[in-house]
């Protein structure tokens, strides 16, 4: 089962098409199983996607405040001084505005997307078009139904039997939480790109507290990619609890190349992805 994260409107017949062909690239020995694609972005309107809502407003400067943090601590000195300015930018946004701190956050990630890697990357053509992706964890994130509806989708789509998860981004937020429900077995859960470990906004505010892995996941494998934006911190088994079996997440750093690096084919291309799914299926 695949569940896909931020961005726009979704074929789900074409995505599950896509996302299989990524996994045929990373691997030759892929066997035939049903798969199913969860797709829950139409929950995201064309109106919200083009606006933030004042609830949001609260929630996206701590988001990107906190990607820039974390980004900063890992920064190397070619970069300090584009991250330093990002930071500079950021000062003054508890007393802006709602309009004026949209504003500031799309300049700040429009500094953040010239590091080098993440220029390189050219998923987000500006801050804004990024900032409106990241709306949408916080949007799930408010906890006023939408987080139910999208966790529902999920639950509509587990088989009565074992089910192997794959989730990017935040959808990787969305299973963690739906799986808790999950009465099923999982033998294996894979995150790609995932920002369950975002002290502030998300890891705080993520259900059930303290965070730890679902019951019936009996094995999970975390990817990153270190040119990954919404990655900030990759490691998970350092914030989330094993479950009462001892499962933890085994994170794995994996390099992309070319652009577009925070996309689930990216990853399922991976021959290091790739082939752990294929031996989880068989």
């Amino acid at each position: 089962m695949f569940v896909h994260g931020i961005g726009g409107l979704r074929d789900a017949m074409a995505e599950r098409e896509r996302w299989l062909a990524a996994l045929v690239r990373g691997t030759a020995d892929l066997p035939s199983v049903e798969t199913r694609f969860v797709d829950y972005s139409s929950e995201f309107t064309v109106s919200e996607a083009q606006g933030y809502a004042e609830a949001e407003a609260d929630l996206l400067p701590e988001l990107v405040d906190e990607l820039v943090a974390e980004l900063s601590e890992e920064a190397a000195l070619s970069t300090s001084r584009v991250l330093a300015d990002a930071r500079m930018q950021l000062s003054g946004v508890a007393e802006q505005g709602p309009g004026q701190v949209v504003r500031t956050l799309a300049n700040v990630l429009t500094t953040v997307l010239a590091l080098p890697g993440l220029r390189e990357a050219g998923q987000w053509a500006s801050g804004r078009a990024l900032l409106g992706h990241l709306a949408q964890v916080a949007r799930y994130l408010q906890r006023d139904g939408l987080d139910i509806r999208i966790r529902t989708r999920l639950y509509e789509a587990l088989a009565d039997g074992p089910s192997v998860v794959v989730a990017h981004s935040l959808g990787s937020v969305v299973a963690f939480e739906a799986l808790h429900e999950n009465a099923g077995i999982v033998p294996l859960l894979v995150t790609l790109g995932s920002p369950l470990a975002m002290s502030a906004v998300v890891w705080h505010r993520l259900a059930p507290r303290p965070p730890n892995t679902p019951a019936c996941v009996a094995r999970w494998l975390n990817y990153w990619d270190r040119d990954d934006v919404v990655v900030a911190r990759p490691r998970l088994e350092r914030r989330v609890l094993p479950n009462e079996r001892g499962v933890t997440a085994e994170t794995t750093r994996v390099d992309s190349t070319g652009v577009w690096t925070h996309t689930a084919t990216k990853y399922l291309a991976q021959p290091l992805v790739a082939n752990a799914i294929a031996a989880a299926l068989r």
